[in-house]
């Protein structure tokens, strides 16, 4: 499927880290697209069936983000659901985005493929923007970056690279029938991650690690449901247990080029004012 004025493409997750980049590359190349988000138009929401068919109306190609996690109890059959009536409703290309090391993310790959679209699964290690666009920031500007991470080396990939592989599978030729595992370029602990934001600061910060229940307990503070927190805390628990603790070429092999690397990310989230205590 080549870029035509003919295909309308659906993102899903359009407001969060990786959607909110690839609606942008989309808009930049003059595609038509249309936002799925529950303050879209028309209105989108995972939880509630009635608000899918109007959504993909028209639509050739769609971007699959699942909310809150792709590991969330559900979201295999939620997907699943979705993805056939996107096929009979004239979708012919899906992109899921989804976890490395994670038999729930597996199984939801799998029922992507079996829709009987031509799909592109996109498997992504933690994003590096997890520091200053998903709530880790006020950690980093409070000084003290507070989470249940072992010292595990986690390849972090940049939300800019998946959204350069999403949009290349939803526009191009090629990807059609390709699993990307992307990743950064190096492995690094949370601490380490935490030690080079201070140097692209110039702060000193601190790195603890801290049990699954506190790190619960202090989301749930912020006003995330307990479910959703939960479902958070477990990705901590499994997928940093060494099992993903190396990299992958995912990114050379869907762009033609490296991945970026932690230190650029850092320097330019730096460069945004995020961070500022």
């Amino acid at each position: 499927m080549t870029t035509n004025p003919q295909n309308l493409i659906l993102v899903t997750g359009a407001t969060g880290t990786t959607g909110r980049r690839v609606a942008e590359r989309l808009a930049a190349r003059g595609v038509p697209t249309r936002s799925g988000s529950r303050n879209g138009r028309p209105p989108f929401d995972w939880a509630d069936e009635s608000t899918w068919p109007a959504v993909l109306d028209g639509v050739t190609a769609a971007y699959l983000v699942y909310y809150p996690d792709i590991v969330a109890p559900g979201a295999v059959e939620t997907v699943e659901r979705f993805a056939r009536l996107a096929v009979r409703s004239g979708c012919r290309r899906l992109v899921l985005l989804s976890g490395r090391g994670e038999e729930a993310a597996q199984r939801a790959e799998q029922v992507v493929m079996d829709s009987g679209a031509e799909w592109t699964i996109v498997r992504s290690a933690f994003f590096a923007q997890n520091f200053s666009e998903k709530g880790f920031e006020d950690f980093i500007r409070a000084g003290v970056v507070a989470l249940p991470a072992p010292e595990v080396g986690e390849p972090f990939v940049d939300a800019d690279d998946i959204a350069d592989v999403v949009t290349a599978a939803l526009t191009e030729d090629g990807h059609t029938g390709q699993l990307y595992e992307v990743t950064g370029p190096r492995l690094m602990t949370f601490a380490e991650a935490t030690a080079e934001i201070g140097a692209a600061t110039g702060r000193d910060l601190e790195y603890h690690r801290i049990t699954e229940a506190e790190f619960i307990a202090g989301l749930v503070a912020q006003g995330i449901p307990e479910e959703t927190a939960t479902v958070f805390a477990e990705i901590f628990g499994t997928v940093l247990d060494g099992r993903n603790a190396y990299l992958t070429n995912g990114v050379e092999r869907a762009l033609g080029r490296p991945p970026r690397d932690f230190t650029e990310y850092a320097r330019d989230a730096a460069a945004t004012g995020v961070w500022h205590a």
